[in-house]
């Protein structure tokens, strides 16, 4: 479809919401006081969630709102108070009155959660209800349900269930803190977030908020790009059930059942539920075979003493995608006509189409082999095709939490949380067959079979295989503590102290996952094995294992003063963490196992705010902060080698942030903007390779790289009826490289070739995300129950990732190669059933991602050692023919036009 078919399709949306006939406005009307004194609260907020209509409060504490007869949601939030939300129906004029508690005596999660609060806390933030995630999300992983959100860009990566991944400011999600109940969930040696644990989280959260920058959240979290906390408050829901059933693209399959009890006799509320998910997925064999449960439970012992209860967990198996290609592998035309090929690169890649998938091949349904897998055997998912790389794990989350009020001063917040893990990743391991008759290599399955099959080992008179399928393990358990205790001066100065304590053990492994035809492979990388135990059968480790355990402290101090239009507050942290490693398959000196013990490493933050309500409809706020953080586990040790990095340095992270908000047109049109600066110095990172020339590991420690992110973000809704809303959110990031960096190598078995090197980076700028972000969405409600939303986004100035290990050439200073911009077009409807019956509702709603079935790159890595276009030189060597552009990078292309439909019964 055209550009200008596009736009006539957007404008015909607008054109007819905004000539549907207006209804007849009823009056809303009351007083918002304060629980603790009675008093009148003047300026407080009351509003319709999902509308800007909205009034505040007067010199009396009154308000007075309009509009037509409908269901709404009203809520009312106060500076240092509690948030309140009521469920109306406006048919004639009425009242309704509030009374709210202070923010720090409101016994629930949201406070040691950190949330902000609007006109309050001077950070910028995104609040997402449960009825937009519904609205928008459409069961796939929840960051894609962020990106109208200015600085934050999600995609779904290889398109594998569970394998999404978020960038927010240029940070990717090792630096963006991710949070559920207020618990801190990225992984405790590398920071990375697997979205497959959480899966059916989304139908369990009451609301997620997305603070940008250094953010209002107190613990020592990776949090320089962002917090994404993400609540579950079982006492936040209504009495009733909850059945969702879904269809859509790749033959998805969703079931989902909620039950709540709601707050019974003001004391206990309990909501459980559960997920079935299963689907062959979009893309080639990334199949999905899911479940998730979900239990949260609180009671309040008396008026001043709470508790709460929540598990959930994800156990999921699925296919995965983990390989990009060369853009020629997917579409010829494309690379040709958008990104500029030759015809002599094309050659180079055959065209397999836009849902290749490199990692699975089809197998003779004559090979019955059992894999093994989480402790046992196993079928595999298909008598008909092997996934050469599959994701199986289960994370269980668990927190105890206990809110107490000691006096109208003081107040105590502690939670203890218990996150196990199990699961792992299938891969290759050893010398299989492999094809190479397509763009890239597949593993030719029937091939290695008859190759191990055939290769008799005399000392076993058996086969012994000569490649296999391994999994690689991860189990671990991690137990915490967060305690916060809250003490108020005075009537404007409020403090808070906490504490923060993890410990965390780790097991890494390989292991036979599927001999491929064998009964044996010869392993002999166990120093503390005998030649009978080099030959190992399904379920034996190999390769590598061993134990890393993490320790860690932390605490901070904070306060906060509340005056009149001013909010001022300042908080500083410190923390402390120790790693040990043990490696089970090497001795030392001794005989004994291999072991390493740093001393700890210690990091502190600094952070600071102020906001100021210049009147009831605009405020400012501006923040700043400093981090000295902790380097991560694999930035100290060499986990395959017990190698330790002497006196690892501290990242250090400087932000300044400054913003306006501003409610204008009769509460019909709300504005944000910001500004921001962040200074990331002595970034690090480290990196595993394998030198196929020399056949062995090596890591590569990357150091002393100084990089700025600075940035303009802007959002904005505007309702000028009740049957029309237009959204809007715009960013325009500024990230550069500005110095150069040092790297040094080291390999495991040839230490001679150990050696350190200059990186030539500087002035490079950030790639991994768009540094443009443009998205628009106009919603329509024509009618009682339906609602219908066109969302436009355009991303822009998207630099492809880049490894800087891999600019060693002074005079290589071009920058990675420049993606091209693209546009996408999603559509959403939700029509509630006009029901007889009093308290039933029934659903059905739609999504249609990529409408227009856009071709486009959403994720690409820079100059590609596996899939780049290369050449010989004069000497003979492989080089890029076009370095630094579309041919010599490799790309995940955006997926096709997908759709999801279902209905939901609840009562």
């Amino acid at each position: 479809m055209s550009k200008l078919s596009k736009l006539i399709v957007l404008l015909s949306v607008v054109f007819i919401s905004t000539t549907l006939f207006a209804q007849k406005n009823y009056k809303l009307m009351g007083v918002v006081r304060s629980a603790g004194n009675g008093e009148a609260l003047i300026g407080a907020n009351v509003f319709l969630k999902g509308t800007t209509i909205g009034a505040a409060t007067d010199a009396n504490g009154k308000y007075v709102i309009e509009a037509p007869a409908g269901k709404y949601t009203v809520v009312c939030s106060y500076v240092g108070f509690e948030k309140k939300e009521v469920d109306i129906n406006l048919t004639n004029n009425m009242k309704l009155n509030f009374t709210l508690k202070e923010y720090q005596f409101q016994l629930n999660v949201t406070v040691i959660a950190d949330r902000a609060k609007e006109r309050e806390t001077p950070v910028a933030f995104t609040n997402v209800d449960k009825k937009d995630m519904e609205f928008k999300l459409g069961s796939r992983d929840i960051p894609l349900v962020l990106n109208t959100t200015p600085s934050v860009y999600a995609t779904q990566q290889g398109g594998g269930a569970g394998d999404a991944r978020v960038n927010v400011r240029g940070f990717n999600q090792r630096n963006v803190a991710i949070m559920i109940n207020g618990v801190p969930v990225n992984d405790m040696e590398n920071g990375w977030v697997y979205w497959s644990n959480w899966d059916g989280l989304g139908d369990a959260s009451n609301s997620i908020q997305v603070q940008r920058g250094l953010t209002a959240v107190n613990l020592a979290t990776p949090s320089i790009g962002g917090t994404m906390n993400i609540i579950t408050d079982p006492s936040a829901q209504k009495a009733g059930f909850r059945f969702r059933q879904e269809i859509g693209s790749g033959d998805f399959n969703k079931k989902t059942l909620f039950v709540n009890t709601g707050l019974i006799n003001n004391k206990f509320a309990l909501s459980f539920g559960g997920v079935r998910k299963v689907g062959k997925g979009l893309i080639d064999r990334t199949w999905t075979d899911a479940w998730a449960f979900y239990l949260g439970a609180s009671y309040n012992i008396n008026d001043k003493n709470r508790i709460e209860f929540y598990a959930l967990g994800a156990p999921q198996r699925h296919g995965q995608n983990l390989y990009r290609q060369n853009a020629a592998a997917y579409d010829h035309a494309f690379a040709r006509d958008v990104l500029g090929y030759s015809q002599a690169a094309l050659d180079k890649f055959p065209e397999r189409g836009r849902l290749y998938n490199e990692n699975w091949n089809s197998v003779s349904s004559s090979y019955t082999g059992k894999q093994f897998w989480n402790g046992t055997t196993h079928l595999r998912h298909s008598a008909n095709f092997i996934n050469e790389r599959e994701n199986y794990y289960h994370k269980p989350l668990v927190n105890l939490n206990w809110y107490s009020q000691f006096n109208k001063r003081t107040s105590l917040y502690t939670t203890l949380y218990y996150s196990g893990g199990v699961g792992g990743g299938s891969g290759t391991y050893g010398h299989l067959s492999w094809d190479y008759s397509g763009p890239s290599r597949v593993a030719n399955w029937d091939a290695t079979i008859a190759a191990n099959q055939a290769n008799i080992d005399t000392t076993v008179n058996a086969a012994v295989s000569k490649g296999i399928l391994r999994n690689s393990v991860n189990t671990q358990w991690t137990i915490g503590a967060i305690s916060k205790l809250y003490y108020k001066v005075n009537q404007y100065l409020n403090t808070s102290f906490g504490i923060d304590w993890r410990t965390a053990e780790i097991n890494h492994f390989r292991e036979v996952r599927d001999l491929l035809g064998g009964k044996y492979y010869y392993f002999s990388g166990n120093q503390f094995d005998s030649p009978a135990d080099y030959y190992k059968g399904l379920g034996d480790k190999i390769a590598y294992y061993f134990t890393n355990t993490v320790n860690w402290i932390g605490g901070y101090a904070q306060a906060e003063y509340n005056r009149n239009r001013y909010t001022l507050f300042g908080m500083a942290g410190y923390s402390m963490v120790k790693y040990t490693y043990t490696n089970h398959f090497k001795q030392d000196a001794q005989g004994n196992e291999l072991k390493a013990t740093p001393d700890a490493n210690t990091g502190f933050q600094i952070k600071g705010g102020a906001s100021y309500r210049m009147t009831t409809a605009l405020d400012i706020y501006a923040n700043l902060g400093y981090v000295a953080q902790v380097p991560i586990f694999d930035q100290v040790i060499d986990d395959r080698n017990a190698t330790v990095e002497t006196n690892p340095k501290n990242q250090k992270f400087t932000s300044v942030e400054t913003g306006v908000n501003w409610t204008g047109l009769n509460g019909k049109l709300n504005l944000k903007g910001n500004y921001y600066f962040t200074l990331w110095q002595n970034r690090t990172r480290s990196i595993q390779k394998y030198d196929y020339s020399l056949n062995t590991d090596y890591l590569i420690f990357v150091k002393n790289l100084t990089q700025v992110h600075t940035g303009l973000e802007l959002s904005g809704a505007y309702q000028p009826c009740r049957q029309f809303r237009l959204d809007g959110a715009f960013s325009y990031g500024y990230w550069k490289t500005t110095s150069n960096a040092d790297a040094a190598f080291k390999y495991y078995n040839n230490e001679a070739k150990n050696h350190t090197d200059k990186l030539y980076v500087k002035d490079l700028f950030i790639g991994d995300a768009p540094q443009t972000q443009l998205a628009l969405a106009a919603t329509i409600f024509p009618i009682k129950g339906l609602s219908t939303q066109l969302i436009f986004k355009y991303y822009d100035r998207f630099y492809a990732d880049w490894n800087p290990e891999a600019r060693t050439d002074p005079n290589d200073t071009k920058q990675s190669w420049l993606t091209p911009s693209y546009t996408l077009w999603d559509l959403h409807f939700n029509y509630t059933l006009p029901m007889q019956v009093d308290g039933l509702d029934i659903q059905v709603f739609a999504h249609v991602f990529n409408l227009f079935d856009a071709l486009y790159v959403q994720d690409a890595v820079d100059n590609s050692k596996y899939n780049g276009y290369k050449i010989k030189d004069a000497s003979g060597k492989k080089v890029f023919a076009h370095p630094h552009t579309a041919d010599a990078a490799e790309v995940f292309l955006g997926l096709p036009r997908t759709f999801n439909i279902g209905i939901q019964i609840a009562y």
